[in-house]
């Protein structure tokens, strides 16, 4: 009950109370506690208490002229990390056994520092285990009455640490609950911010037919698509994906569709839409951030289209009555990789007619690369003859048809990419 402050006890306060019962217990000058952090290798104090010398790699030359050494050496030991199965501090962690020093000072395993107020006379590391998993290291230094450490003061310290390590256990499984259930509202809350991004419903269009979906891997996806009228006459339709999934590729996406909004708003070339979104975008984003962007700018009388594409799969235009389906190819990089004189010297722009039934397909690679229990893709040939075998069918019955087929496809398989579909069908 000494180790119990609170429902919720917090792990630096456990570990604190643990190592002054510790000092207590063995009557010791100093101590700490290595705690192993989530990469199961590296071991890191997360308490220390009293003059207890940095024993992992020694002192430095700037202790020397450090004006208060006792706060320098307390940084340094809180700086140095050991490694499981190096040294003392990683011996004990790798093997989950005590190690019992009584005379330090002969020991060649103990890294002595050369100032007689650090010098260690004696020391004692006992594991911090629960079950069979050792999560830190508890070291004590110099018994205050100068005697060296025995095998009693080694039981009496491994049982308190195996006594904490259960309340220190759970106490953490509590502390990871508690962050998963906040993450877990905070990813709700940002799916709810991207749902009200993405279009309601898709514009009526007079003699032509459009639908979507999108489905997201996680909570909050990296895929974007969207409408936006031109003007009165031209209807713009835009499908991203970034790279980058969860929160990080929501809050891209955020940033641009904000971008993309404020300059494809009365313009008709989609080119110059993306140079302009590119060029805002790139120089704030991270180097190993992209966003591949198809946007076409439909003419809503003569059913012209415009297309520019910036590393997205091309997208398919697919002829009914003919039986066939072909990519539009276009070159184009991704919107922030390399220079903008490189973007836009690569992007290409394009420009074709819909005729009638023919269909234009735009998608994210996550469609063609998703995958069933037995490790194959969908692909592209599944997607073209699903939809050609379905053509008749209106927009949003192709739509449905194509999920439907995909997710059976799949499966029980864990989606690791957003699938995004946008389909637009001249009647």
């Amino acid at each position: 009950d000494a180790f119990v402050q609170t429902e919720q006890p917090h792990i630096d306060f456990l570990l604190e109370r643990v190592l002054f019962y510790g000092k207590q217990t063995t009557k010791a000058t100093a101590g700490a506690i290595y705690f192993l952090e989530p990469d199961n290798i590296t071991l890191r104090v997360q308490a220390v208490s009293g003059l207890f010398p940095p024993i992992v790699h020694g002192i430095d030359e700037r202790f020397k002229s450090a004006e208060s050494k006792f706060n320098y050496v307390e940084m340094l030991v809180k700086k140095q990390s050991a490694r499981s199965g190096e040294g003392l501090v990683g011996t004990v962690a790798e093997r989950g056994t005590a190690i019992l020093i009584e005379d330090a000072e002969r020991d060649e395993r103990v890294r002595q520092c050369p100032d007689d107020f650090l010098a260690i006379q004696s020391i004692l590391l006992v594991p911090m285990r629960f079950q069979n998993t050792v999560m830190g290291v508890l070291v004590v230094i110099n018994r205050l009455d100068d005697a060296p450490f025995v095998q009693t003061d080694l039981n009496l310290l491994q049982a308190l640490a195996d006594q904490a390590s259960v309340t220190i256990y759970f106490a953490k499984f509590s502390e990871e609950l508690h962050k998963k259930r906040l993450l877990d509202y905070d990813l709700q809350i940002a799916r709810r911010i991207q749902n009200a991004l993405l279009p309601e419903e898709a514009p009526d269009i007079k003699n032509m037919e459009l639908a979507a979906f999108s489905l997201p891997a996680r909570e909050v996806g990296g895929d974007y698509y969207d409408y936006i009228r031109v003007d009165d006459n031209h209807l713009g339709i835009m499908i991203a994906d970034v790279a980058g999934k969860g929160v990080s590729g929501a809050i891209f996406i955020s940033i641009y569709r904000s971008v993309f909004h404020a300059n494809a708003q009365g313009c008709l070339n989609p080119a110059q839409v993306l140079k302009a979104v590119n060029g805002v975008i790139s120089s704030d984003i991270h180097d190993d951030m992209f966003i591949t962007a198809l946007y076409f700018i439909v003419n809503l009388k003569t059913f012209e289209i415009r297309v520019a594409r910036a590393g997205h799969p091309n997208p398919l235009i697919i002829s009914p009555q003919k039986g066939k389906s072909n990519l539009l190819e276009l070159k184009g990089i991704a919107v922030g990789m390399g220079d903008t004189n490189m973007f836009n010297t690569q992007l290409e722009e394009a420009s074709f007619k819909l005729k009638k039934k023919q269909i234009l397909v735009a998608y994210t690679d996550g469609i063609y690369e998703a995958l069933n229990p037995f490790q194959q893709e969908w692909g592209m040939a599944r997607l073209q003859e699903t939809i050609l075998a379905n053509s008749d069918e209106k927009a949003d019955g192709i739509i449905g048809l194509v999920q439907r087929q995909l997710l059976e496809f799949i499966g029980d398989m864990p989606q690791y990419d957003d699938m995004t579909l946008v389909l637009l069908r001249r009647k």
